[in-house]
């Protein structure tokens, strides 16, 4: 392809030195400093240093639309909050005082878990503007998320917010076939609330083997779920959550399971494991994040460093499978990395770190995404959309 994407730089304003100071001053506590962005999200409209409110202006608004019927996503702006950073489903609507256009809850199990018992299980590499995470998919459980889901959905549509629910294997169960009853259960409960689902195959922190390594089993979730996606009265949109360290062969073999099973898209990808970032374009080492490890070396790897990788995948995607819908997510911190991406033919992105090191990050990259349009001559991304259009998305087997 010939689109390039800059890893574009942006330049510290003294709201993010406030940022990194309150990084600095709660080091001892990173959890506590990760939870507090919900904190942020709620009050931002009433602090007026902070600029926090939803933009519901139309230019950066956008439409997923699927051709085999599925219900279109309406997403206020390209830039969905990954899940991990509302693993709870409360006071979703807050999410768009600070720019999001649509939100990923979860990760959610199938029942409630308490995640990895170690601590901290969470860390923020200043240097490399990363987040290391072993966080290992604590969540209240799926009946509980998808009820605050459906319970708020009306009220986050007008706020902007498309609303998605990842759904994730339940750790420690060894028969094959209660893990997939367990996944498809969990599926089916999300599959009622959400306006799409993403089924994470490729957590890296709960010690587990990732589901997206054994194509045999991952082949019978996929098939499973869509066949219960389509006995659904509503069709609603179906995406896999990849890992980023796939290989290109195993790369092929999942993507190709995927066209076969019907699932509408991908996200690219998870949290990078983090026994692999010597991989990755990083300053800290891997011997440096004791006593992160304690999880036996397991943990995922977020930020800035994952950009390159995720370019790859993103790249190699759109160009062997057209027909996937794509939403690109690692290492996003800017709003024209974001443009070069939709230029590549992403529907959307998903960020999280970025907040950590960006003071009211999603805004200020709505801003570069405009200004990126708008020096290319375009009023919109509708407007881009119409003269751009993408390939036929015409499902191959």
């Amino acid at each position: 392809m010939a689109n390039d994407c800059i890893n574009h730089e942006y330049y510290l304003r003294f709201s993010d030195k406030v940022l990194a100071l309150i990084r600095k001053i709660f080091h001892k506590s990173p959890e506590f400093r990760h939870d507090s962005f919900k904190h942020v999200a709620r009050f931002a409209p009433f602090i007026p240093f902070m600029g926090g409110r939803p933009d519901l202006s139309k230019p950066l608004r956008r439409v997923v639309t699927f051709t085999d019927r599925s219900n279109s996503l309406y997403l206020g702006c390209p830039i969905i909050l990954a899940a991990g950073a509302n693993k709870t489903a409360l006071r979703i609507r807050d999410y768009a005082n600070v720019g999001f256009g649509g939100i990923t809850v979860g990760t959610a199990t199938r029942h409630f878990r308490e995640g990895n018992t170690h601590r901290p299980r969470i860390g923020f590499l200043e240097e490399d503007r990363a987040i290391h995470n072993s966080m290992g998919l604590n969540n209240e459980g799926v009946e509980v998320i998808a009820r605050r889901v459906d319970a708020q959905l009306v009220k986050a549509h007008k706020a902007g917010l498309c609303v998605g629910i990842s759904v994730a294997e339940t750790p420690g169960l060894s028969d094959p076939e209660e893990k997939l009853k367990d996944i498809v259960e969990s599926f089916t409960i999300a599959y009622r609330a959400a306006d799409y689902i993403e089924i994470n195959v490729s957590c890296p922190n709960t010690g587990e083997s990732r589901v997206d390594l054994d194509m045999s089993f991952s082949e019978r979730i996929f098939t499973e779920i869509m066949n219960v996606r389509n006995s659904q009265t509503l069709r609603k949109a179906v995406y896999a959550k990849l890992s980023p360290d796939l290989s290109e062969r195993h790369l092929i073999s999942i993507m190709d399971m995927l066209v076969r099973t019907g699932v509408n898209g991908v996200v690219v990808g998870n949290t990078y494991p983090t026994a692999k970032m010597s991989e990755l374009p990083m300053n800290a080492k891997f011997d440096d994040l004791t006593p992160l490890r304690a999880d036996g070396d397991c943990g995922g790897m977020s930020g800035r460093p994952l950009f390159d990788n995720m370019v790859w995948n993103v790249k190699y995607i759109r160009e062997h499978y057209p027909q996937m819908s794509v939403i690109a997510c690692g290492g996003i911190d800017h709003g024209y990395k974001i443009y070069d991406l939709i230029k590549l033919g992403v529907d959307a992105v998903q960020c999280y770190s970025v907040v950590a090191f960006r003071w009211m990050a999603a805004h200020a990259m709505r801003n570069e995404l405009y200004d990126a349009l708008v020096n290319d001559g375009y009023k919109s991304l509708g407007e881009y959309d119409d003269r751009n259009p993408k390939k036929p998305m015409v499902r191959s087997v």
